[in-house]
């Protein structure tokens, strides 16, 4: 340290909070630190100009006259503002925001020549209470909103005390630093004056100014649209950083009928060019988020829609799609007439409607009514061939049909569903049909979990949790385009193709000016769907001191407008189980799918009450199979909890949904008369298990420990033989009543399930084997268990212990000890001891 010259350890000091402990090493460094170009020099680079004499005074032993003029001919910013807080401070005179003892640390020699070089400065400094710039400037803005001859300061006075006695916020601690972006959304033509005193506009502060800039003004306010268009000009002007973004923006369209002046100035902007962005695809991109959020049932918003849409009519099929869905939703709510919907829509230039348009309409996961759309398609969709329009009976029930397919696939459609298989009982035999047909799955469809990461990655289509993974999509753009469209997009395909190679580029160099148009948009800013006055009032409510930094990732309003799915919605699954009962073939299907989606709301409703302190009912509760555990191996998924809830409280042994499902199903009655291809059965247990055969049930065994437990009946120191003949033959037709004793549900599961773990411990242990061939000779391989085979190790020990339990309460201890399993399972239970070595004593 001692051979470090004086630049050197310059720098060292600089970078140092306090540097106070390292001029206790040497007498070098002791004496380096008592220089008052050190000193001086120490706060202008480590805190900067602006805050430099703030932080000096707070160091009072280190401060002296010689430091004080250094720092203010080196640059330190000293402002009226910091001396009149300094003045209050060391007198004890007025508390502000300083709680430490900051200056009063200053010797009264060094404090009395730094009033010296104030007055010199500035002259004659005021003293009194609210007398200071700060709260001249706080004024200023409490005023803002006044009317301009009820204002006692004005814009000129602010300027007057930047200008002249160059104020600015002192310290990032100081309340109004966080104020301070305010002033310049009132008047943008204090920024040049502000900058000139060292500040500098963040540009997260800078959607803050322009909320305040179109805020909505009071009913006493003299704001005009042209006011606030000029503002915004002239802070642009000012400032090339600053610019309305797309965030704004869209918070001013969201306002378009509670401020109308507000709304009006951006138009006014946008036809101007003063905009960064065309305001009309704004509005599309803006109408297109509501495609897949619920607050497009709310009729504030609605209105709010139809009007963007009127002001910037798009034809966009998204949009088209949103203003379709207002307008029906809005109909079944005020019970609108066909030809009042009719008017509606040829006002929006959004007439005629066309079949696809119905069927995206009804389709919508927020949709929850269809008598409008029914009603006016009936008259107005398509036409009947002899010049009429409408659609027939057929053809509704065609779309009816449509629908009712596509609506399987949306697990939130539930009271949408009921409500239209209500109204058109054709449905129920297509919908029963269906499901068996497209949706069943055995153990072979599902990939498996030697095979890659598919398994992982396998969804089932129905029974979706939606609460945790959304709906999916809906709506995709092929399925929202007009027929007439699509046919020509066919046509330009074909085209496309036989032009050959002079085609091949067309598409990525789309894909790059759309993915580079993506980008400009969100350097522009993310578009919400929350309106300014919310933005404000969130802003007003963080803490002051943090409000102005905070960037919002979305909306700081009712969240429950963006979630995508609507209010108190209905499981397809609960709707299924409802409708078909819980031992019916379309149930046992949606179980199915729930299983391998793991979606444990609708396992609680088919397996539980609703409290989950018990089973079902029989007649309510739908049945858990052993082709569910099947299916999760293969997919090597971890079964849900409920599943094995249900085999510990007692649920009935089924190897596959045909043990349960009444032969007079109606369900399949129905596939059997159309002469559908029924699924085999899927294998009931791995080949390799001796137990898959039914020949073998009931020939169990008891354990050879249950030999010592064999009672005698023979009377002792009898000599009748046929009292003893008698004893012996019944105490061994007691054995062979036990012996044929039927097994239970809870031990038919375990042995199952014991023999499944076995087969996917073997599939682990030839996968691991071959890995290891495959890697090289000195690499350490390890190869993890998947979720199934953890899982079901864990519980077959629970459910072998409640088993025990269960038999020793009702049998006793003779039946606790007895084990019905195969000679393989002996191999299992043996304890293998190794023998001790001997000892051996030299």
């Amino acid at each position: 340290m001692d051979r470090l010259c004086d630049e050197v350890l310059q720098l060292i000091f600089y970078e140092l909070t306090d540097p106070s402990p390292l001029t206790f090493v040497s007498q070098r460094l002791h004496r380096f630190s008592q220089d008052p170009y050190v000193r001086a020099h120490y706060f202008l680079t480590h805190y900067g100009p602006t805050e430099a004499m703030y932080y000096a005074l707070g160091r009072g032993k280190v401060m002296t006259e010689r430091v004080l003029d250094i720092l203010l001919s080196s640059g330190a910013h000293l402002s009226r503002y910091l001396i009149q807080i300094a003045i209050h401070h060391y007198f004890h005179t007025q508390a502000h925001f300083i709680k430490s003892p900051w200056v009063r640390n200053v010797p009264l020699r060094v404090f009395a020549y730094f009033l010296k070089l104030a007055e010199e400065k500035y002259g004659e400094i005021p003293r009194g209470k609210g007398e200071d710039d700060g709260s001249v400037f706080t004024m200023f803005l409490k005023e803002a909103r006044f009317p301009p001859q009820l204002k006692s300061i004005t814009w000129e006075n602010v300027k007057e005390i930047m200008d002249t006695y160059n104020f600015i916020p002192f310290c990032s601690r100081d309340p109004i630093m966080s104020q301070f972006p305010l002033a310049l959304a009132i008047e943008p033509r204090l920024l040049p004056h502000a900058a000139a005193n060292g500040f500098s506009m963040d540009y997260k502060y800078r959607d803050f100014v322009f909320r305040k800039m179109f805020e909505r003004p009071t009913v006493s306010s003299e704001t005009r649209t042209d006011d606030i268009a000029e503002n915004v000009r002239e802070l642009c002007k000012l400032d090339p950083t600053m610019f309305v973004s797309r965030t704004v923006a869209a918070e001013v369209c969201m306002e378009v009928k509670a401020n109308d002046i507000g709304y009006a100035a951006l138009k006014l902007l946008d036809k101007s060019g003063h905009l960064r962005f065309e305001l009309s695809t704004l509005v599309e991109d803006l109408l297109r988020t509501f495609l897949t959020t619920r607050s497009i049932c709310s009729v504030s918003t609605g209105d709010i829609l139809l009007h963007l849409f009127t002001d910037f009519p798009s034809t966009d099929v998204a949009v088209r799609l949103v203003i379709l869905i207002v307008i029906f939703i809005a109909a079944d709510n005020l019970q609108m007439t066909t030809s009042n919907i009719r008017a509606k829509l040829e006002l929006l230039n959004l007439a005629p409607m066309t079949r696809r348009d119905a069927f995206n309409v009804l389709i919508n996961p927020f949709v929850e009514r269809y008598g409008s759309l029914v009603e006016f398609a009936r008259t107005e969709i398509g036409g009947k061939g002899d010049g009429i329009k409408g659609m027939s009976n057929d053809e509704i029930v065609n779309l009816v049909e449509d629908v009712a397919a596509k609506c399987l696939d949306i697990a939130c459609k539930g009271k949408f569903m009921k409500k239209l298989y209500d109204g058109f009982p054709v449905l129920k035999n297509m919908i029963s049909r269906l499901v068996l047909q497209k949706y069943q799955i055995s153990v072979q469809d599902v990939p498996s979990w030697e095979d890659g990461p598919d398994a992982s990655a396998y969804v089932a289509k129905l029974c979706r949790d939606f609460l945790r993974y959304g709906v999916g999509e809906v709506h995709s753009m092929e399925s929202m385009m007009p027929e007439q469209n699509k046919e020509v997009m066919d046509l330009e395909k074909e085209d496309i193709q036989n032009a050959g190679s002079t085609s091949i580029d067309v598409t990525p160099l789309y894909e790059d000016l759309q993915e580079d148009d993506e980008g400009s948009a969100s350097e522009l800013g993310d578009i919400t769907q929350e309106s300014l006055t919310t933005m404000i009032r969130h802003d007003e409510v963080t803490p002051v001191r943090s409000r102005r930094r905070i960037m919002y990732s979305y909306g700081a309003s009712d969240t429950s407008g963006k979630l995508r799915y609507p209010h108190d919605p209905t499981h397809i699954g609960r709707w299924a189980k409802g409708q078909f009962g819980a031992k019916s073939s379309v149930t046992a299907v949606f179980m199915t799918h729930a299983v391998i989606n793991d979606n444990c709301g609708m396992l609680h409703h088919y397996l539980m009450y609703a409290d989950g302190s018990q089973s079902n009912p029989v007649a309510q509760h739908v049945p858990v199979t052993f082709k569910h555990f099947q299916i999760l191996a293969r997919l090597g998924r971890t079964p849900n909890f409920y599943l094995y809830h249900d085999i510990e409280v007692g649920a009935e042994f089924y190897l596959d949904e045909n043990d349960y499902i009444s032969k007079n199903d109606s369900a399949r009655i129905l596939l059997s008369k159309q002469k559908v291809k029924v699924e085999n059965p899927p294998n009931r247990l791995p080949s390799a298990s001796p137990t898959g055969s039914s020949s073998n049930r009931g020939k169990k065994r008891p354990r050879r420990s249950a030999a010592v437990t064999v009672r005698s009946y023979a009377v002792p120191d009898s000599d009748d033989e046929a009292i003893v003949d008698s004893d012996s033959y019944f105490a061994i037709d007691d054995q062979e009543d036990k012996k044929k004793r039927k097994e239970t549900s809870l031990q038919l599961w375990i042995k199952h399930l014991s023999e499944l773990l076995k087969a996917e411990t073997r599939k682990y242990t030839d996968k691991k084997k071959r890995l290891e061939k495959a890697s090289e000779p000195d690499a350490k391989f390890r190869m993890n268990r998947n979720d199934f085979v953890k899982s079901l190790t864990t519980n077959l020990r629970t459910l072998r212990k409640i088993e025990t339990e269960h038999r020793m309460k009702y049998f006793g201890y003779e039946e606790a000890v007895e084990d019905y399993s195969d000679d393989e399972d002996d191999d299992d239970y043996m304890t293998r001891r190794t023998k001790k070595r001997k000892a051996t004593h030299g």
